[in-house]
């Protein structure tokens, strides 16, 4: 084990983090596992699903320790490639996308040969946060213009917006505000970035009215979703989430200040998507506030760690890579506790490392693995240049010490020669000093 960890490269603190939160994960999606385990006439037996959830677990860890290993300045061309695929994959889900546990939307496909299932936006989201970073770099010693962004930014994010907006509004808004706010970070011009807002949101009336004009077409059949969430949020009609909003609330009121205790959970039971979307009113129910608090406090330790480590990082790429993989995974977490709470309206947000779902898991794993690369990275180079402060130590006692000697062998020598210059000048004096 003691091996294992020291082959461990980068921020040792953002592995801990890491690591408590998957080991916390277990019990409660073991506990919020059991109305699926009845769910079609099943058994009730959650064991399966707690394996499931090992597995993907596991899997985690093994691509965070496989991507730490990848230089990450490799990235800069894998984003390039990686986006047409990103493509490719997005339209393929619209058309031929897999509904799943009665989700009203197509959101993931099914790997051939293997059987699982995959949220392609969550892989794209990956791959775009690089690829804006990659961008924001490489123009960062030359004066940007909206033309040039216009093609070489903004028309690849809008395109991979467009293929995620008709199945997932959510995902779609979250990723443009993080686009957003990486633009921001990367210095990119504010009067851009307002042209851009207002061109979403036209963009997002304009999809709006085209889904009233066709209300039968199965490629707007999410927009009712969203304005009824919306519209139960800003109001105090009964609508279709008021169940699952209702049941969260009753579970954290019920969790107190110590909770229940581990899988005494009532709610799981009837609080639908309850070890994913819901899974942070199940924790505050069995371990209460505290609980809940100290989820909190995980998740914004590792906010914390991940401004370090953009700090300490040694090129803007390495920042941005930081800042735009890190602070959404923040951000998700704390809109998966807001919508519990009520804060937000329902968006489908899992929490990041805690909630079960294997794609969502493993792309969240890719972006740690990524981050903990740029860590490894500044580690290195703070390695060499410690290295290299001994060498230059070593050498300037060396040569401290070289001079010592040939100023003591000068001395010794101008002594001798200033004894046989007394004798050769006054030999008598020389017999009398004796």
């Amino acid at each position: 084990m003691k091996e294992l960890i020291n082959n461990l490269k980068g921020d040792k603190v953002i592995w801990t983090f890491v690591a408590l939160l998957a080991l916390f994960s277990f019990m409660p999606v073991f506990s919020a596992s059991s109305n699926l385990a009845y769910l079609n006439h099943g058994t009730g037996n959650t064991i399966s699903y707690l394996l499931t959830h090992l597995a993907h677990i596991f899997m985690g860890f093994l691509i965070i320790y496989a991507v730490h290993k990848i230089p990450y300045h490799y990235f800069r061309a894998i984003s390039k490639i990686a986006l047409p695929v990103v493509w490719a994959l997005l339209a393929y889900t619209l058309v031929k996308g897999t509904v799943i546990a009665g989700a009203n939307a197509s959101r993931w496909i099914k790997v051939p040969f293997i059987g699982i299932t995959f949220q392609t936006s969550t892989f794209a989201f990956v791959v775009l946060m690089i690829f804006v970073a990659r961008y924001l770099s490489k123009k960062s010693e030359e004066p940007m213009t909206f033309k040039s962004s216009f093609i070489e930014l903004w028309l690849p994010v809008f395109i991979t917006l467009v293929l995620i907006l008709p199945a997932n509004f959510s995902t779609t808004a979250l990723i443009f505000a993080m686009v957003l706010m990486l633009t921001f970070v990367g210095n990119y011009p504010i009067k851009y970035i307002a042209v851009v807002v207002g061109s979403g949101v036209a963009c997002l009336v304009f999809f709006v009215v085209l889904s009233k004009a066709f209300p039968d077409s199965k490629f707007f059949n999410r927009v009712g979703t969203w304005t009824s969430r919306i519209e139960n949020y800003t109001s105090n009609k009964p609508g279709e989430d008021d169940y699952q909003i209702k049941n969260a609330k009753i579970a954290i009121a019920s969790g107190g200040i110590y909770g229940l205790g581990p899988g005494k959970s009532v709610q799981k039971n009837v609080l639908p998507q309850s070890s994913s979307d819901f899974i942070f009113a199940i924790i505050v129910e069995e371990y209460g506030l505290i609980g809940g608090l100290l989820v909190l406090g995980l998740y914004l330790l590792l906010f914390f760690r991940f401004m370090v480590a953009a700090h300490k990082a040694n090129t803007l790429f390495g920042k941005l890579l930081v800042v735009g993989l890190g602070f959404p995974m923040i951000f998700q977490a704390l809109i998966n506790m807001g919508v519990a709470v009520e804060l937000l309206p329902v968006t489908g947000q899992t929490l990041p490392l805690i909630s079960s779902g294997g794609s969502s898991i493993w792309m969240t794993c890719v972006s740690l693995g990524i981050i903990i690369s740029v860590t490894k990275k500044d580690e290195e180079i703070a390695l060499e240049q410690s290295e290299a402060e001994k060498r230059d130590l070593i050498l300037q006692k060396l040569i401290d010490e070289q001079i010592e000697k040939e100023n003591a062998i000068e001395e010794e020598v101008e002594e001798n020669n200033y004894s046989i210059e007394d004798t050769s000048k006054n030999p008598m004096d020389a017999v009398l000093k004796k």
